[in-house]
């Protein structure tokens, strides 16, 4: 019982999001079926969040905003190398 618990307690975001996405994708098909698009969209988006969490939560990544400043600097670096190697007369007429 206790490593039962203790699994749970270990994967309780885990849980919860796979949880989440199931409720999502479940509500989304009842309002595709029932014409609601716009509220089948707010679950299908939520069904993506919550699937986006799962894997990063699996992966162990986590989203902090240190993370999230360093992510972005990268970005912002490979996009400036990128641009300064794009040839002056780019796409070729």
């Amino acid at each position: 019982m206790g490593t039962l618990t203790a699994g749970v307690v270990m994967m309780r975001w885990e849980l919860i999001s796979a949880v989440m996405m199931f409720f999502a994708s479940t509500f989304n098909v009842k309002c595709r079926q029932t014409s609601h698009n716009v509220m089948a969209f707010v679950f299908t988006s939520i069904g993506i969040g919550m699937s986006c969490w799962f894997v990063t939560g699996l992966l162990g990544i986590t989203l902090s905003m240190a993370n999230l400043h360093h992510i972005w600097y990268i970005v912002r670096d490979a996009f400036i190398n990128v641009m300064n190697n794009t040839p002056a007369n780019f796409p070729m007429p």
